[in-house]
């Protein structure tokens, strides 16, 4: 019997052997359980565990790029500073290895089928100017030879725009969008209840909890458990698992406004009960983080929806107004238990000592600009004594890394952004108009909260970085899949029949 036919494919010689088939099947099973036994022995038993998820996550996200970006989705709202647990001169984190598959999926798919035309986008080209004027900052702030950290931690950065490609070719149709945001949403629904569980249970218990995962490259010491201006004494502040209580905060805003869009869609992307408790978790958890600037966000990104959305949604904002006049008159003190008043009050004035601090970095920004303009000082420490980087401010920070330049690029990008979507908006059916819009809120949401913070743009938080370009991509994608037509047929399958000189293919 003839096993081998290099004219015919694996999956043809599969089909006519069963024998070869059962073969491979039981060396693969073999050798997937000596790894798993080997891991379980020579390390703690989790690990065998979590090779074993990590292999079959890993298949399906190579067998699909709508699992790879559903994984990263998922891995950016839960576990964004997760790494593989080994130490090494360079460990990867999750968020690196979910960016790099799902680019290789979709990647490998425009190659295997002509049908799909390569997505860019009239945003991809500006997109491209800015990541450019990145490296170009990068490497003349350090002279050409950036240290290893500030490399790796711009390598990611550098995945997390890219992001914004790799949603424009795998979101193709209404139902991977619907796909996608339903992702979006539930992430980050889950990271709320998360945040809400850990910032209510006993701190000692969220403490452990939070050092346990330490395995996977969180931190163990310092400031785990975080609070109002780091005093213990003080209101302790929803982090979940995102480190940074002002990172979580902007993350919630973003992803509580694509929420609460889809309140008023004809056909949510979920049943409406689980979008309203969604929008209930990504909002009260919102408040616990205690952050002013997503508090901000997430207003001004209602008043959007409002304007452009649903008009009901007014009643909704005056509702909320209300019952704050009503609680502070009346003496109640429902939402002096959840909000700091009296440090909102304080942060509009320029009070209290985290303004303070912030009116200091914008100072420092602003000189730094002054002295370099035109391309910035790029993404390491400061190029002069007196000079430190890092501003609490998206816009002084790209301003401050990559120059003025830099900082029109970006603005260059939002307004094509907000033009092309509020021109196409009304012309588009009410499906992905109603994801459309919701994307427009959180993208207002995300640039109110940049005016007091810095996390979109910022190589150290590259989840959040891969949030933003993603989530715009995905409004980009909302006007191709109203207009696109379906997604192009896999080939046929062969099919097979036994006959009397035993398995032969029947063509389709």
């Amino acid at each position: 019997m003839q096993f081998w036919d290099a004219s015919r494919s694996l999956t043809s010689m599969l089909h006519e052997h069963p024998a070869l088939r059962t073969g491979l099947l039981v060396l693969g099973a073999l050798a997937l359980g000596l790894v798993a036994g080997a891991m379980v022995t020579l390390a703690p038993v989790w690990v065998g565990f979590a090779a074993l998820v990590a292999l079959v996550g890993g298949y399906a996200m190579l067998r699909s790029a709508l699992v790879s970006l559903a994984a990263v989705f998922a891995v950016i709202t839960l576990l964004p500073f997760g790494t593989l647990p080994f130490k090494a001169a360079f460990t990867p984190t999750f968020l690196e290895l979910t960016l790099v598959v799902l680019i290789a999926v979709w990647g490998l798919r425009q190659l295997a089928i002509p049908e799909y035309e390569l997505r860019i986008s009239p945003l991809g080209g500006p997109v491209l100017i800015f990541l450019g004027l990145t490296i170009f900052s990068l490497l003349l702030g350090a002279n050409g030879l950036p240290d290893n950290l500030t490399l790796h931690n711009y390598l990611k950065f550098v995945l997390g725009v890219l992001l914004f490609f790799s949603v424009l070719n795998t979101v193709r149709t209404p139902a991977d969008l619907r796909c996608a945001l339903r992702a979006l949403i539930i992430g980050g629904a889950s990271a709320a209840a998360l945040g809400i569980v850990l910032r209510q249970i006993n701190p000692q218990t969220a403490l452990r909890i939070l050092v346990a995962f330490g395995r996977v490259g969180y931190p163990t010491s310092g400031r785990v458990l975080r609070y109002i201006e780091d005093d213990p004494a003080r209101a302790e502040r929803a982090i979940g698992l995102s480190v940074d209580p002002n990172s979580f905060a902007g993350l919630l805003a973003l992803l509580c406004a694509l929420s609460v869009s889809q309140l008023w869609a004809r056909r949510p992307v979920l049943p409406r009960w689980t979008i309203a408790l969604s929008t209930l978790l990504l909002a009260v958890c919102t408040v616990l983080t205690q952050s002013r600037g997503a508090l901000y966000g997430l207003l001004a990104a209602t008043i959007w929806l409002a304007l452009v959305r649903d008009r009901r949604i007014w009643w909704l904002l005056l509702g909320g107004a209300l019952f704050v006049v009503l609680d502070t008159v009346a003496g109640l003190g429902i939402v002096s238990r959840v909000i700091d008043i009296k440090r909102f009050v304080q942060g509009v004035q320029f009070q209290d000592l985290a303004q303070q601090m912030r009116l200091a970095e914008y100072r420092n920004a602003i000189a730094i600009i002054l002295r370099y303009p035109v391309f910035g000082v790029g993404f390491g420490a400061g190029p002069e004594l007196g000079l430190i980087t890092g501003v609490s401010s998206i816009y002084l920070a790209i301003a401050e890394r990559i120059g003025l330049v830099g900082l029109a690029s970006f603005a260059v990008i939002m307004l094509t952004f907000f033009v092309i979507t509020l021109r196409r908006a009304r012309s588009l059916p009410e499906e992905p108009r109603s994801v459309l819009v919701g994307v427009q809120a959180g993208i207002v949401a995300a640039l109110t909260v940049g005016i007091a913070d810095h996390y979109f743009f910022n190589i150290e938080f590259a989840h959040m970085v891969a949030l933003f370009w993603g989530v715009v991509a995905l409004g980009m994608a909302a006007l191709y899949t109203s207009q696109a037509p379906a997604t192009p047929p896999s080939p046929p399958l062969p099919t097979w029949e036994r006959g009397s000189g035993g398995l032969t293919k029947e063509p389709q």
